[in-house]
């Protein structure tokens, strides 16, 4: 299989990814990563990470965040560790690791794979998400990371609950057409939510919606102001959300989580 060596973050890290087949990471690891807001020792799990885009991305802004990478597919995780041994990610390779779990696994199955039960403070996820009723790929790995199967969104929350300490958060990009079975997913496990709408343009419909919830919260779901990836004309970023895709800032919860 071919591959690149893609550089994030202008340059800052860098990520080995299959080229012509299979799931290729850009700005939605990148809005992802942005969920992540702390300034001290922090421990992250990217559930069904691929490459590993998301997860470096956070290491690269948070200088002391610790990230465990986790991906099913073999070929997918092998990507994650030959991005670990690329010189240019030699700064912050030393605080992510890379396991091969099924994130849907449960109970002691769960904890033998490597997912321990309250073990970090943030988890973040970018899971399949196109409808399996869409127009379909022919390439097996590409559809396996993004086709979604019944009940998803339910094991996978279910998963970050388990592993997540006590007001831990949970982050996760999905298409606004999820949000109804997301809500229903978190269910009591969390609460808190915060939920920003992506849009193309101020004139055109979301395409992405981007979620934070907080383990254990009783508070109420906020909508917060849309995000407008370009202006009105042209293909330049807006500024908020360049800086979101180059790792200058985080995107902050409205209510900190109180631990």
């Amino acid at each position: 299989m071919k591959e690149t060596v893609d550089a994030f973050h202008r340059g800052r890290f860098h990520v080995v990814q299959p080229k012509g087949e299979g799931h290729r990471s850009g700005m939605d690891a990148m809005l992802l990563a942005s969920m992540v807001d702390a300034d001290g020792p922090v421990s992250i799990a990217d559930l069904g990470s691929g490459a590993g885009a998301a997860g470096l991305a956070v290491a690269s802004r948070i200088s002391q965040a610790r990230v465990l990478l986790v991906e099913r597919s073999p070929l997918m995780a092998e990507y994650a560790r030959k991005t670990l041994v690329l010189p240019e990610n030699a700064a912050i390779a030393g605080r992510i690791s890379v396991v091969e779990a099924d994130v849907t696994l449960i109970g002691k199955a769960r904890q033998a794979a490597g997912l321990k039960d309250e073990a970090h403070d943030h988890v973040i996820m970018n899971p399949p998400f196109n409808d399996p009723s869409d127009r379909r790929t022919p390439d097996a790995l590409k559809a396996e990371a993004h086709a979604m199967g019944d009940g998803l969104f339910e094991s996978w929350i279910r998963t970050a609950g388990a592993i997540l300490k006590p007001s831990g958060q949970l982050s996760l990009i999905a298409r606004p057409q999820s949000i109804a079975e997301i809500i229903a997913a978190c269910g009591r496990r969390f609460g808190g939510l915060e939920i920003i709408v992506v849009h193309p343009r101020p004139a055109e419909d979301a395409t992405r919606v981007l979620v934070t919830a907080i383990k254990g919260s009783r508070a109420r779901l906020v909508f917060r102001a849309p995000l407008f990836v370009h202006g009105g004309e042209g293909h330049a970023f807006m500024k908020e959300v360049d800086d979101l895709n180059n790792g200058r800032v985080a995107y902050a919860r409205r209510r900190a989580p109180k631990r």
